[in-house]
């Protein structure tokens, strides 16, 4: 039974160094405006609130946002999501977990997969031509469990590979694209994309 007058928590992994990339990926500008900006404005436009951002590799003020800093970011996705769901106040329903480097994805797929959970769904996952991706939301009662299951670079993947019954796939393919961004040829390629984009 999920407690529908909660909020609904959004977390913004934006820990890495972005290695191959050559600088922190939170930093990188897109379309005007820096990754974790639009990270932001992607969970509160989608109804996520507080919007929480975990940092690590580089550390920089944020704008509508709750921040925090995971000491161990080098360890993997893992720690940093640890620490955005200790972030996680405890009047939240549900929590969004997305990834600072996708920055093609839209708020109408963080919408729908609130109406899901809202609707009854545990868990909800966005799939683009079929394939589990981000974002992903997280009923309050299964927070504890995924955290505990969280160990280095694989994220909330593994949990949700583990417990298939509680999983809701929502089809996001017409609200977004999940390519991400790892290196320069990505992040030329995304930008060239979002061009073409029809204007929201």
């Amino acid at each position: 039974m999920t407690d529908h007058d909660g909020s609904i928590t959004g977390i913004l992994l934006a820990a890495g160094a972005g290695r191959r990339l050559g600088t922190p990926k939170a930093l990188v500008e897109f379309e005007g405006e820096r990754l974790v900006d639009r990270g932001v404005r992607l969970l509160a436009g989608g109804g996520c609130h507080p919007v929480v951002v975990v940092l690590g590799a580089a550390l920089a003020p944020v704008c509508g946002a709750v921040t925090v800093l995971n000491p161990d970011w080098e360890t993997g996705m893992a720690s940093s999501l640890r620490v955005g769901l200790a972030a996680m106040p405890d009047s939240a329903e549900a929590v969004v977990i997305a990834l600072v480097d996708q920055p093609l994805i839209r708020p109408e797929a963080i919408k729908r997969l609130i109406t899901a959970h809202r609707k009854g769904a545990a868990i909800a996952v966005a799939t683009y031509h079929g394939k589990p991706r981000n974002p992903v939301i997280v009923g309050r009662e299964y927070v504890h469990d995924l955290a505990e299951s969280l160990h280095g670079d694989a994220g909330a993947r593994p949990f949700l590979h583990a417990h298939p019954e509680l999983v809701t796939e929502i089809p996001c393919d017409d609200v977004g694209d999940p390519a991400d961004i790892d290196e320069a040829a990505d992040l030329a390629a995304l930008s060239a994309k979002a061009q073409e984009r029809p204007a929201e």
